[in-house]
């Protein structure tokens, strides 16, 4: 079992497990709070990235602001995918019920999982993302529940433009908004999460 990574389960009362992805320099416990108001009978599992790129914990390196490590990015986007597996059966939850919530470095690690290995996921929620692989496999998402939320004054917003025309393309159920707010998350964030997954 790959259960290598440094995680923390809180367990709701629900059937629902929400996949916690911090952002940089953030750790398994970042997004505990954020996962509660907005999916208060969930499981909440938060996972800590494992590459230190200038001492904060991320989920891969990056060469530049927009220039990440892509055989780092592939390689652990596949680890996260089998953890997701190896922790549903080790905790008993349900696999075919965990929901990826990640935000900014946790969504690009969130949308690179989503990309290459479709069938970990039950959807995703992936706040102030970027497209993080250079050459994105194609992998068949019909139906598969996505959330996107930018923000309008965000300055990676630019580098994020892609993301929705591909994951439309694939056939995801996109939910795609743009937020009055810059990189940081905001209350709006939290109430159309909250929306989204009572769906």
């Amino acid at each position: 079992m790959d259960m290598d990574w440094i995680h923390h389960l809180e367990r709701g009362s629900g059937d629902l497990t929400l996949l916690l992805l911090h952002g940089t320099g953030g750790n398994e416990k970042q997004l505990l709070e954020l996962g509660r108001q907005v999916a208060p009978t969930a499981n909440l599992l938060g996972v800590r990235g494992r590459s230190l790129d200038e001492g904060f914990p991320r989920y891969f390196r990056r060469f530049s602001a927009t220039e990440y490590d892509q055989a780092q990015i592939a390689s652990e986007a596949d680890a996260l995918a089998q953890f997701v597996g190896d922790a549903a059966q080790n905790y008993g939850l349900d696999p075919a019920k965990v929901v990826a919530l990640g935000y900014s470095n946790g969504a690009n690690i969130a949308l690179a999982t989503l990309l290459r290995q479709p069938k970990a996921l039950a959807g995703a929620a992936l706040l102030r993302p970027v497209m993080p692989l250079d050459e994105p496999p194609a992998p068949d998402l019909a139906g598969l529940p996505v959330m996107l939320l930018h923000g309008a004054h965000d300055p990676y917003a630019p580098h994020g433009q892609n993301v929705g025309p591909l994951l439309r393309e694939l056939g995801a159920n996109l939910t795609e908004r743009r937020l009055n707010a810059g990189h940081e998350l905001s209350g709006q964030d939290v109430q159309l999460l909250q929306e989204w997954l009572a769906k």
